[in-house]
């Protein structure tokens, strides 16, 4: 009897699939599908790279060189308007087309200093400067108001000379 039972677990009944069979191709099933839901090992794609933004604000210019104010300074110099030994001047920058290179310039004795400064403080000079000039000059407040009282003095005079007199 025992050769009968131990025949008949080692044979599986005839129609019925083995159990070995069925668990083996149940792990193999799990391990594909486990291999499938790993990462891939190829490198990711490294990011775009930015793209190229266009300029927004105006261009940064070079400043200019210190021998330009000098040599422009020398010749229209005459004109600026010193408080004490200081005065501020914009020289004009032909690739911005406007007064941008801005400079305060000290004057000790016969020679001048300059030092470069991102914008004027001082009022711009309106009289007294020709048009075409490539240094644009500034003025102190007292000092515009001094010229503004100077000027209407001096219309209010010729106002009243031409009421007494009938001619402007």
């Amino acid at each position: 009897m025992e050769e009968e039972t131990a025949d008949e677990t080692e044979k599986s009944p005839p129609g019925k699939p083995s159990p070995t069979l069925s668990w083996a191709t149940l792990g193999f099933v799990v391990g594909a599908l486990f291999i499938l839901t790993l990462p891939s090992r190829r490198a990711a794609p490294p990011p775009p790279a930015p793209a190229a933004i266009a300029p927004s604000a105006p261009v940064v210019l070079a400043r200019p060189q210190f021998t330009t104010i000098e040599a422009v300074f020398a010749e229209w110099g005459h004109f600026a308007v010193w408080e004490g030994d200081l005065t501020e001047v914009a020289l004009w920058n032909s690739q911005s087309e406007s007064y941008a290179d801005c400079f305060e310039v000290l004057r000790l004795g016969s020679n001048t200093y300059f030092r470069s400064i991102p914008h004027l403080t001082r009022t711009v000079l309106t009289h007294g400067v020709p048009p075409d000039s490539p240094l644009e000059f500034t003025e102190t407040a007292a000092q515009r108001a001094e010229w503004l009282g100077q000027k209407t003095q001096a219309e209010w005079k010729s106002l009243g000379n031409s009421v007494i007199t009938g001619h402007p």
